[in-house]
């Protein structure tokens, strides 16, 4: 075979062989579907020396786990007369955001204020979108169970954000129950809360948390086992 096409084969097998190796988006998202929440947490933490989840206010509606990349919407506090109409960004963020992505709203001072309800929930789900993740308040609580589909909120009210909130913004940086989030970056909850992965450190993350996982995982049967927890933990290091 003539040099130059063993350089283009070997050039083309080393491509091949770091695709192979690096995850893609989708297979970074479902993996991030699969571990748990905390192991996330533990794998921010041990890598880089930071708290990336959201503070424990920050609870589902209804028991749930989803992970997707964040659309974020920004509302600022603003009396006015004029309807819904000032609020119109943050309907054209839902109509124009991809399946499986991640609603992330924040409204100033919003704990009394419901940022969503039915209505923007059922679109939500017709679009596809993977959760919502509202820094503020949520209503139409039953209509959202009924759905079943998923959304966290740092509380529950019957109020409106109409003539109170200003549309401020889509995909801008936002600061979700104590959390940063930019748009993009990957949104993992469950049970335990919601965590912020950085798009960027996505891959080592998942692969630092699905470590994390499988010890934990093995060490259950350990313990039940032996019946100590502390030859479990001097054995696998994890607690």
């Amino acid at each position: 075979m003539r040099p130059f096409l063993l350089a283009a084969l070997a050039l083309t097998l080393g491509f091949v062989a770091i695709t192979a190796q690096t995850p893609g988006p989708d297979s970074l998202i479902e993996g991030f579907r699969q571990v748990e929440v905390a192991s996330v947490s533990d794998a921010i933490e041990q890598l880089y020396g930071r708290k990336s989840y959201m503070h424990h206010e920050m609870r589902p509606v209804f028991t749930t786990k989803f992970a997707g990349p964040a659309v974020t919407v920004l509302l600022k506090k603003g009396e006015h007369k004029e309807g819904a109409s000032v609020s119109q960004g943050m309907l054209d963020a839902i109509d124009a955001a991809a399946p499986g992505s991640v609603y992330v709203m924040k409204l100033e001072d919003g704990a009394d204020i419901a940022g969503i309800g039915g209505l923007m929930a059922t679109a939500m789900k017709a679009r596809g979108l993977a959760g919502a993740v509202v820094d503020a308040a949520v209503r139409d609580v039953p209509q959202i169970k009924k759905l079943q589909f998923p959304v966290y909120s740092i509380s529950i009210a019957p109020s409106t954000s109409v003539n109170h909130y200003r549309f401020a913004g889509v995909n801008v940086p936002v600061t979700i129950a104590g959390a940063p989030v930019n748009a993009g970056d990957i949104i993992s909850a469950d049970e335990d809360g919601v965590v912020v992965i950085a798009r960027a450190q996505a891959a080592e993350i998942l692969k630092k948390a699905q470590e994390l996982d499988n010890t934990e995982h093995t060490m259950i049967p350990f313990i039940e086992k032996f019946k100590s927890i502390k030859e479990a933990v001097a054995k696998f290091g994890r607690i």
